[in-house]
């Protein structure tokens, strides 16, 4: 018996454990199928129906298998039913002082003409716009950056009938999440939050944010109505070293001169803050939050620079599925199985960092994997990648696919002995 048998028909087990919670009250066929596609992504690490209709290893002809995933992913939309399950799942891990982070991003499609629904999007990475479906995630995090959960991610496009816009579908996010986690988590986000609709909204609502501004918003200081650019003179009193880690780069040592002033905006009533920040470019970074602090204690000050650089880590997230599950990869053409792909792709993101440490069992089976991905120095750099790599490692050692059912009837060989 190979020795690795144990751990894969261990980790089988627990793809179908976890596929049937977060199906539950589907019918039976599409919980064949979540299944089959949460253990297909993982095994060969993409997206295409014809590398996971490969690692699936089917005793039927390819063509069929992929034709099966095919239909069964433009059937019916069922990615609302997935996030709400995952973010309920989520919500058992969340603490009350967890930053919950959204970043609106994108899938790129610049040479795809037939896909349903494919809008314009702006690529921040390249500065342009191209083709492609808007994604809105949201993902906790912990202020030692020490533990990162997934808790939503949904594609839409702006020609889609059901949407409506950027603003529409953060504000749709934050009622998704809020109905599962405390309202004394934080919430972050980047200039995209930097909108009277949404910070109004956590105003109302009650919810602590942290929202980096643009340069042109303007704010009452000492009763004058100013752009927040012309506070950049501003004497920052206070001091920190950060470490930046770039990819394929030596860590970079950042000194950061930061201060706190207390604001008002125009049309919304509250106590607000504008938190100063200097050294990260050429221009400072301004952070504008309700958390109650006292702007004269570098300490208070410098934990809202720590919520919103918290909130990073959610972009760490965004590449994290991207690369190691190839998602911007995705080849069909219904709008319905976009969006489907992509709640199964955060549903086994959620699985691979976090439901399969939930146990001292796991954990050990986590390890294991761990020693599959093949990493240098023995350290994963970082453990979300390592723990995609050494899964997919295991599984190909598997010989058969997640809905292998031995054959009891098989009757058994026996060897028959003739003497001369």
């Amino acid at each position: 018996m190979d020795s690795n048998y144990v751990l894969i028909q261990r980790f089988k087990m627990q793809v179908s454990k976890f596929s049937g919670i977060i199906s539950k009250g589907l019918s039976k066929p599409v919980k064949k199928f979540i299944t089959q596609m949460i253990y297909g992504i993982q095994a060969c690490q993409d997206v295409k129906l014809s590398n996971i209709s490969r690692s699936l290893k089917e005793a039927i002809p390819l063509i069929k298998t992929e034709d099966r995933l095919s239909r069964n992913l433009s059937s019916m939309d069922f990615s609302g039913k997935i996030n709400y399950e995952v973010t309920r799942l989520a919500s058992n891990r969340i603490t009350g002082d967890m930053v919950l982070a959204i970043d609106p991003g994108d899938i790129r499609k610049p040479y795809a003409r037939a896909m349903e629904h494919l809008c314009k999007i702006y690529d921040a990475d390249k500065h342009e716009e191209g083709n492609g479906y808007h994604l809105c995630k949201v993902v906790a995090a912990s202020l030692d950056h020490m533990t990162v959960i997934p808790m939503y991610c949904q594609a839409w496009s702006s020609k889609a009938e059901s949407s409506y816009g950027v603003t529409d579908e953060i504000i749709k996010a934050i009622d998704f999440v809020s109905e599962h986690v405390q309202d004394s988590c934080t919430w972050a986000i980047d200039r995209q939050g930097d909108n009277n609709i949404l910070i109004e909204k956590f105003v109302k609502d009650g919810k602590r944010f942290v929202v980096r501004l643009k340069l042109n918003r303007l704010v009452f200081y000492d009763d004058k109505a100013r752009s927040v650019i012309e506070y950049g003179n501003i004497k920052c009193p206070y001091q920190a070293t950060v470490i930046k880690y770039e990819e394929d780069s030596k860590p970079v040592t950042i000194k950061l001169q930061y201060t706190a002033i207390n604001v008002c905006l125009a049309s919304i009533t509250g106590n607000f803050k504008l938190v100063i920040v200097k050294g990260f470019g050429s221009n400072p970074m301004f952070l504008l939050t309700n958390i109650p602090l006292n702007i004269h204690d570098k300490n208070q000050v410098w934990q809202v620079i720590e919520i919103y650089l918290t909130r990073w880590k959610c972009d760490e997230s965004y590449r994290y599925i991207k690369q190691s599950y190839n998602l911007e990869d995705i080849r069909v053409r219904s709008y319905i199985a976009i969006r489907n792909l992509v709640a199964l792709v955060l549903a086994v993101a959620y699985f691979a960092t976090v439901y399969l440490g939930k146990s001292i069992k796991l954990k050990i089976a986590v390890q294991k994997i761990l020693l599959l991905s093949k990493r240098f120095f023995g350290v994963p750099t970082f453990f979300n990648y390592a723990i995609a790599d050494g899964i997919t490692e295991l599984l190909k050692r598997s010989t058969r696919g997640i809905f292998y059912i031995e054959n009891k009837k098989q009757k058994d060989f026996q060897l028959s002995f003739s003497f001369g």
